[in-house]
Parts: structure tokens; C-alpha cells; sequence
């Protein structure tokens, strides 16, 4: 039977979700089950979408719009309250913004922006989507969203900045969820039981205990120092499922919906495990 298929992020906090994936000794067995290709969080759910993968790790907008996915329970780049990977960066205060530019590699980004700006300040701008270079995206707008890497990397001296996991926790008192790993349906069918959800949230566990190696070997690629890395990893990004995730997941969407971003209120479906394997991060 063919490897499963999957789509995963280039990005640094995704790292410690892949280190069985990328590590001698575990790497080798995962190779005979799952096959692996990188991209940005677009192509990740275009690939789901079109059915050239077969497991992703989705933006949770795109799970509004993919039809027959199930999605690995526990498992989830989110964030308590500040992430410093999620920043609108304005030339002006926040009620003067009149336009911005959004990343255009996540689509939950842009949304919890949209949402951002017209449920809590009450502005409703333009926004255009453009590649993530903050120079060339304030030069026609007023203000630039900026995820992931490139976030970690600007220079935002001198400009109004606005980190939305942050701004959402303030105004919900809810963390926010970014991405979560999603399965197709179809790709289950005919497969004999694999506890593919026990694969990914050992992966998961794995890597946060590797978080110094993890620092050290992205540091360079990023230049950034494995403190400041190893912080971001442990003390921003948030790697569960929880309750209290799956709440603020739950409200995105329904405000998501009410703000026009959304056309419709999905229902949360997960991957089924065995009780006897199921891993529960403490």
C-alpha cells in the first residue's frame, strides 16, 4: 500500500511538530508509512483540496471550505495570548487604517484580521494580498500583516504594531488557533487501523523535548538567536488541543461567519483512536 501523503509548513514553529518526521530513528520507520513535501499554509489546504495530499497541516480557515476531512485531535499550533509570529504592522494608529496588505501564504491570518477590525475596532478597509515583504506592502498601504517567519524577522521600529493573538485573547478571553493537522476521508478508506493520530502527537511530544536542538539549528537559517527561538517555541506558540483551544477555535468561526468571512459553521469531526494509545499532553 502507498505511503500517506504529506503536506507540512516550512516553517519554524511547526519544527516541533515534524521532529519524528526528520530525525534518525524515527524518520526512517515513518518513511515507509508516510511520504513527506513542504510548503506554505495556502498550498498546504490547495493540496488537501485537490486531493495531491492526503494529511495536512491546515490554516483552520481553509477546514471551513475542504469537504470530508477529519482532523488529529490534540495536536495544533495555537496560542495562549501573545505569539509574536501574527503582527499587523501600521504606519498609522489603528483607527486610521484605511488598507491593508495581508501575507499571502495563510488564509486564517487574513480572516482573524478582517475580524479584528471590524468586530472590535469597527473599520472595515480594504485589504489586498500580496508576498510578505513589509517595505513593499506599506508602500501603497496603511498597514501590512506579517505571519510566521517573516514576522519573527521585521524590523518594526517606528511603526504601530499589533500582535492579533494577543488582541483576540484581550478581546475574548480565548486563546486563538492557527493550524491543525487534517486527514482526508478518502485517504483512510481501504487502509488497515494505523493510529496515525498517535503518530503526530508523539511527534509532537518528541520535539518539545528537543526545543535547544530545534533553537540551535534554526537560529542561523533565520538569523535569530536560539533564545529568542527556543522562547518563541516554549512560551508563544501553544502546540495542544484543549478545551479551552477549542473554544476560541469555535468562536473564530462563529464570528468568522457573522463578519461575512466565513459562509458557514463547520462541524469539528476528529480522527478516531484507540482509547489504549490515545496520547494526552500534560
Amino acid at each position: 500500500m502507498s505511503p500517506l501523503r504529506i503536506s507540512a509548513i516550512s516553517f519554524l514553529n511547526t519544527a516541533p511538530l515534524m521532529w519524528d518526521f526528520e530525525n534518525e530513528g524515527t524518520a526512517d520507520r515513518l518513511r515507509q508509512h508516510f511520504e513527506i513535501s513542504y510548503t506554505i499554509p495556502s498550498l498546504c489546504a490547495e493540496q488537501l483540496k485537490e486531493g495531491s495530499a492526503d494529511i495536512g497541516i491546515i490554516p483552520v480557515a481553509a477546514y471551513t471550505v475542504i469537504p470530508d476531512l477529519v482532523i488529529v485531535p490534540d495536536v495544533a499550533i495555537a496560542a495562549k495570548n501573545k505569539v509574536r509570529s501574527i503582527l499587523l504592522v501600521s504606519k498609522v494608529a489603528i483607527d486610521k487604517i484605511r488598507s491593508v496588505a495581508t501575507d499571502d501564504s495563510s488564509r486564517t491570518s487574513a480572516a482573524l484580521v478582517e475580524i479584528y477590525l471590524r468586530k472590535f475596532v469597527g473599520l472595515d478597509p480594504g485589504f489586498s494580498r500580496q508576498k510578505p515583504s513589509l517595505k513593499e506592502m506599506l508602500q501603497w498601504h496603511d498597514a501590512a500583516l506579517l505571519i510566521g517567519d517573516p514576522a519573527l524577522q521585521a524590523r518594526t521600529d517606528g511603526y504601530f504594531v499589533y500582535d492579533l493573538a494577543e488582541e483576540w485573547k484581550r478581546w475574548t478571553g480565548r486563546p486563538f488557533v492557527f493550524a491543525f493537522w487534517a486527514v482526508r476521508k478518502a485517504a483512510l478508506q481501504g487502509r488497515p487501523h494505523e493510529n496515525i493520530a498517535q503518530v503526530f502527537q508523539q511527534s509532537r511530544d518528541n520535539g518539545l523535548k528537543h526545543i535547544p536542538e530545534i533553537a540551535e539549528a534554526w537560529a542561523p537559517k533565520l538569523s535569530l538567536s536560539p533564545k529568542l527561538i527556543a522562547e518563541y517555541l516554549t512560551e508563544n506558540v501553544d502546540y495542544g488541543l484543549d478545551a479551552e483551544n477549542l473554544e476560541g477555535l469555535r468562536l473564530f468561526y462563529k464570528y468568522g461567519l457573522e463578519c461575512g468571512v466565513f459562509t458557514q459553521l463547520p462541524e469539528l469531526a476528529f480522527l478516531e483512536q484507540r482509547v489504549a494509545d490515545t496520547a494526552v499532553r500534560r
